[in-house]
């Protein structure tokens, strides 16, 4: 979903645009690292600590030292270049709160399924949801220090993607490589968009 502010701050009459992301992906994958890393304003968090009530829910394996999850999403705004901007939405990684997907991927322009290649099978509903859903998303690689490195072909291969999706590593902690992260999305995600209205219209 595209939306239009305008900016009289400086007295002139500037019409911004901003578009929706979603951030997704499993359990402890970066979600929330990534939000806050990009997001130029402060980020709006809705974390609980992890308790021992969720240990028979919630799979730590990889993740031991996490000890907080979002419950319900992430929120952050990052401008891209002067008039445009996206508004990120971090959903929660466990499959007892993907009930809250539908409304937070209405009117997406797109997504970014974040991966951990020592737990790649997690990332597999956020992949097949977009799919079936027709959002455009690109696979984003977190480059988890001790993890095995792989090719972004390798990745591909092992979550049979569409062909022609992008999958890019990036490191969640760093501010540009989310932001090429996100870059890469936004042009990816127009040219899907484009090609539709296209045939629509043919």
């Amino acid at each position: 979903m595209a939306y239009e502010r305008s900016d009289s701050s400086t007295g002139e009459d500037a019409t911004a645009l901003a578009l929706k992301i979603l951030v997704a992906g499993g359990f402890g994958v970066g979600k929330t690292t990534l939000v806050g890393a990009v997001s130029e304003i402060r980020p709006l968090r809705t974390e609980e600590q992890l308790s021992r009530a969720g240990e028979t829910v919630d799979d730590t394996g990889g993740v031991a030292q996490k000890t907080t999850t979002t419950v319900a999403m992430d929120f952050g705004r990052i401008t891209i270049r002067a008039g445009l901007s996206l508004y990120l939405f971090g959903t929660p990684g466990q499959d007892r709160f993907w009930f809250l997907w539908d409304e937070l991927s209405q009117g997406a322009l797109g997504a970014v399924v974040l991966a951990d290649t020592r737990r790649l099978e997690d990332c597999f509903p956020a992949v097949d949801y977009f799919e079936h859903r027709k959002i455009p998303f690109v696979v984003a690689v977190n480059c988890f220090a001790g993890a095995r490195n792989y090719g972004a072909h390798e990745v591909s291969r092992a979550l049979d993607l569409d062909r022609g999706t992008p999958v890019v590593l990036c490191d969640a902690r760093d501010r540009d490589s989310g932001k090429e992260v996100l870059i890469r999305l936004v042009e990816y995600a127009g040219r899907m968009h484009t090609a539709r209205l296209l045939d629509s219209v043919g």
